[in-house]
């Protein structure tokens, strides 16, 4: 194609544009006919009811995007095979999360929210979306299954700031892209620049005081779904075999979120399936940082480790090792010293 760059571009700018005119449309349907978001628990850190269904319009600007580049590029038929799945697999989390968010407070028992996850998983390996670096194929499957919805749930679990998951998003996907660019993997680059622009656009509102709404869980599991999807699809080991490990570093700061969390409430006896003041996000607060600092830290430290994935999957084996051994030091220490933040 000769204006490769140029189709990512308006990939971006076209996802964001339909997320960022459909926010405020979606804002008013939810406030007028949705249930909202009220802080009717001790879990709960903001202090008026919102609107959430903002993934609504996330959805919208991801596949609006993906459509109109069906009907106006020609791509090779593999890429729009793996575009499919994503579209597929994502929508079914989308309406899972939907659903999730239109029986709050409640909400959807964790149990038949991995059964649909898995459902969805399952369909990007029918597609060919899956590792290729682990053999046999059902070990493959199996590990893929694991990775798609673990990957979904921290982007969940994460979702507890105002900018906090979309900006987590919008920064792993143009990682993803650094990474694929150069081969021209299509689907991830195009997947990668819409999913961008459409966690870009839906920020602004997010971060509004007059006119917030949050992405709920229809948003939060869209994007750690496509995200999950689009880590499937590129080569990461043509330097070094260390490179197979990039997307972990790429996607970084949610997953230790999740993994943060989970031991600090199983170490404390509670379920890591039930909500807590624990995330790394809610400490760095409660260290004297202002929220939208918070925000900023998370992303600049997700765009350090996004890099970080960049070279490894460039540089030879020692030196990839050495990065990841920085990179697992620096986490050490920031973990250790968060973990001792008293939280009540």
């Amino acid at each position: 194609m000769k204006s490769y760059g140029g189709l990512l571009f308006a990939s971006f700018t076209c996802a964001a544009a339909v997320s960022f005119f459909a926010t405020p449309l979606v804002r008013l349907l939810a406030l007028r006919f949705g249930p909202l978001d009220a802080p009717t628990s001790s879990v709960k850190t903001h202090k008026e009811p919102t609107p959430v269904f903002g993934g609504v319009s996330i959805w919208l600007g991801f596949m609006s995007t993906m459509l109109l580049l069906r009907l106006m590029t020609t791509f090779p038929t593999g890429t729009l095979y793996n575009l499919r799945a994503l579209m597929l697999g994502g929508t079914l989390v989308f309406v899972l999360g939907l659903i999730d968010d239109m029986k709050r407070p409640e909400g959807v028992d964790y149990k038949p929210k991995f059964v649909v996850q898995i459902l969805a998983a399952l369909l990007l390996i029918a597609f060919g979306l899956r590792m290729r670096f682990i053999s046999p194929a059902y070990v493959a499957a199996a590990v893929t299954v694991v990775w798609v919805v673990g990957v979904t749930n921290a982007f969940n679990i994460v979702d507890i700031m105002d900018g906090l998951s979309a900006s987590q998003a919008a920064v792993a996907a143009l990682g993803f892209m650094m990474i694929a660019l150069p081969s021209e993997e299509l689907y991830v680059n195009f997947a990668s620049a819409a999913l961008a622009g459409a966690a870009a656009g839906f920020l602004p509102w997010n971060l509004s005081k007059k006119h917030k709404i949050f992405m709920g869980d229809c948003g939060s599991l869209l994007l750690g779904f496509t995200l999950a999807g689009i880590s499937l699809g590129t080569r990461y080991s043509d330097v070094n075999d260390a490179g197979v490990f990039a997307p972990l570093l790429i996607l970084f700061v949610p997953a230790f979120d999740t993994f943060f969390v989970s031991l600090l409430r199983l170490n404390q006896g509670k379920s890591p399936f039930l909500g807590s003041k624990d995330h790394f996000a809610l400490r760095l607060e409660k260290m004297g940082h202002p929220r939208g600092r918070v925000v900023v830290m998370a992303a600049a430290a997700a765009a350090f480790l996004g890099f970080c994935a960049f070279l490894v999957t460039q540089l030879p084996l020692k030196s990839a090792v050495a990065v990841y051994v920085i990179v697992a030091s620096l986490v050490f220490w920031v973990g250790r010293k968060m973990a001792l933040v008293e939280m009540r």
